[in-house]
C-alpha cells in the first residue's frame, strides 16, 4: 500500500463538526436572537454547487467551520447566498450568472463543473474552489503553484488517487483481472482520471472498461455492459451525476454482484462496498482561508493551489458480505469499517 494516511475523525473533531452544524442552524434562523445584528458592508459570498443543498451538508458544514475559524459567523459578519442545480446541472451556467448579477464579492464553487461555471459567468469575480478535480487538466488555472486569472482553491487530486483507488481494489480482489469504469464525458475532469487509470491499470496488466454515461438512464446500460465483459470489480468516479444517484448506483452494483471503489464515504453510506478519497470537510474548511484572505485583499492569481492532506479509506462490511468477500486484514485495519 502507498504512504497516503487514512485519518479516522476523533470525538473531538465530531463535536467541532455539531457546534459547526449547530452554529448554521442557528444562523440560518431568520429573527434567532443569537443572530445578532449585521455589521456594515458585511461581505456577500456566493455558494455554487450541483446537487442539493441536504446532499452537499458535509461541505457546507466544513466551509462554515472553517469561516468561524476565521471569526467570520454567517448572517452575523458575513453573508452567504446558496445555489443548487437540484439535478439539473445545466442550470449551472445561469445560477453562476444569478450570483454575479447580486453581485457577490467572490464565488466558492463547489466540484468542477460548477467551478467552470462560475469561471465562465466571471472573469474577474475571485472563485474559491472549495474541491474541484484536477484544476490544470481541467483548464481552470495555469498551474498549481501561481493559477494566474481569478480561479483558486483546493484540489482533489483525483487523477493521481485512480492508482491509488486500484491498488486498493486489487489488495481487497486479490484475483482481479478486468475492471470497468464510469465515465461522464461532459465532466472535463472525467479525461483526466481516464487516463491515469489507463495507465496505472497497464502497470498492473490489468484491462480497464470505459463506461460512458452522460444521464441517469444510462447507468443500467452501463452495468449490462460491465457484467457481459465479465468485469471483476468497477470504479466510479465522483462528479454531479454520480453522487446525485448514488443510491441507483450502488443498487445497481448490489445487483450485478459487481464490487465497487467511490470516492467518498457517501456512496459506502448508500451501501456501496468502499471508497478512498480525500476528506470533503476538511477540503472547505481549509478552502475558507482562501476566502478570508480574498476579503482581506489577496489576488486569486497569487494564491497557490492547495492540496489534500487528510485520506479516508472507508468499507462497508455488510456490503462486502453480501459479495461473499471476506476483505484481508491489510485492508480492514487501514479503513474505518461500516457495520
Amino acid at each position: 500500500m502507498s504512504s497516503h494516511a487514512v485519518a479516522r475523525p476523533t470525538r473531538r473533531q465530531f463535536v467541532q463538526g455539531a457546534s459547526v452544524a449547530s452554529l448554521a442552524l442557528v444562523a440560518g434562523c431568520a429573527g434567532s436572537p443569537f443572530q445578532g445584528p449585521q455589521a456594515p458592508n458585511t461581505p456577500r459570498i456566493g455558494f455554487l454547487a450541483p446537487g442539493s443543498r441536504e446532499g452537499r451538508a458535509q461541505f457546507i458544514q466544513g466551509l462554515l467551520q472553517g469561516l468561524g475559524e476565521q471569526g467570520y459567523v454567517e448572517g452575523r459578519n458575513i453573508l452567504l447566498e446558496y445555489r443548487f442545480s437540484e439535478g439539473d446541472d445545466e442550470r449551472l451556467p445561469a445560477l453562476a450568472a444569478e450570483l454575479v448579477a447580486l453581485p457577490v464579492a467572490l464565488i466558492v464553487a463547489s466540484g468542477t463543473q460548477a467551478t467552470v461555471a462560475a469561471k465562465q459567468a466571471s472573469s474577474t469575480i475571485p472563485i474559491v474552489m472549495g474541491a474541484s478535480a484536477d484544476p490544470v487538466e481541467s483548464g481552470l488555472v495555469a498551474s498549481m503553484a501561481r493559477p494566474g486569472g481569478n480561479v483558486t482553491g483546493m484540489s482533489m487530486l483525483s487523477a493521481p488517487l485512480m492508482a491509488k483507488r486500484l491498488e486498493v481494489l486489487r489488495e481487497a480482489l486479490p484475483q482481479l483481472a478486468r475492471v470497468a469504469s464510469l465515465s461522464n464525458p461532459n465532466n472535463p475532469a472525467h479525461v483526466a482520471q481516464a487516463n491515469a487509470l489507463a495507465g496505472a491499470a497497464a502497470a498492473l496488466g490489468v484491462p480497464v472498461q470505459s463506461l460512458e454515461v452522460q444521464r441517469p438512464d444510462d447507468f443500467a446500460a452501463a452495468f449490462d455492459l460491465a457484467t457481459a465483459a465479465h468485469a471483476d470489480a468497477l470504479i466510479v468516479p465522483a462528479d454531479a451525476l454520480t453522487t446525485n444517484h448514488r443510491a441507483r448506483i450502488t443498487e445497481l452494483a448490489a445487483s450485478r454482484r459487481l464490487p465497487a471503489m467511490y470516492d467518498f464515504p457517501e456512496f459506502v453510506e448508500a451501501g456501496g462496498l468502499m471508497s478512498y478519497g480525500p476528506a470533503a470537510s476538511d477540503l472547505y474548511r481549509r478552502a475558507a482561508g482562501y476566502v478570508g484572505r480574498i476579503l482581506k485583499g489577496a489576488r486569486p492569481a497569487d494564491l497557490p493551489v492547495e492540496q489534500p492532506l487528510v485520506f479516508n479509506l472507508v468499507v462497508n462490511q455488510k456490503a462486502a458480505q453480501a459479495l461473499g468477500l471476506a476483505l484481508p486484514p491489510s485492508v480492514l485495519l487501514q479503513a474505518e469499517v461500516l457495520q
